[in-house]
């Protein structure tokens, strides 16, 4: 065998690796979503503090969001944090924070967003309020109900995990209504 051919055979099994090793992830991860995550989504914490949420912001307009947002990002900045501190203290926050602390790091982060894309409970903090203009919730909420969208892998450079982050529409338990959505950041490591 020549090296060219030699190493194409390499390359191609290496990239049959990776191409392996993102079909195993992507099962797992969809399993996850279908019971660990489930289980998150429909507590009573959950969809009571989205429908919450859904209803005081029935009315506000894209310039309102995007005024929270600028607020938020301000506020991540600055000494006085109103907005953010409401948000992480909240009921939902709590148990939020609770969820990420019980799973033997497997999450490392836990937020979910209502029917406009904005925050309504954290386990830490996020960089914007409005996730609306992003593929967590594009992919998700505005698809429809028991959608699951997984990000790309990434490595983290302070703790040299992979993690990704998984998404999932928020329904109603009732009515099946999609009425938000939830991201996780979860360390493969640990899957």
């Amino acid at each position: 065998m020549n090296r060219i051919t030699l190493l194409a055979v390499c390359l191609m099994s290496i990239i049959s690796l990776n191409v392996n090793a993102d079909e195993a992830y992507t099962q797992a991860l969809n399993e996850l979503a279908k019971t660990k995550i489930a289980a998150i989504v429909n507590d009573a914490v959950v969809q009571s503090a989205v429908k919450a949420q859904n209803s005081k912001h029935a009315g506000l307009t894209q310039a309102d969001i995007d005024a929270l947002d600028k607020k938020w990002r301000a506020e991540t900045k600055a000494a006085d944090k109103p907005l953010i501190n409401a948000t992480l203290s909240n009921a939902l926050s709590k148990h939020l924070t609770g969820v990420k602390n019980a799973s033997d790091g497997l999450y490392t982060e836990i937020f979910v967003m209502d029917n406009k894309g904005l925050n309504v409970g954290q386990s830490d903090l996020t960089s914007d309020y409005w996730q609306g203009d992003e593929a967590k919730w594009q992919k998700t909420y505005s698809v429809g109900p028991n959608v699951v969208h997984i990000g790309k892998l990434q490595k983290d450079e302070s703790t040299q995990q992979i993690q990704v982050q998984l998404s999932v529409s928020v329904s109603d338990i009732a009515t099946k209504a999609v009425i938000g959505a939830i991201t996780l950041g979860i360390n493969l490591d640990n899957l």
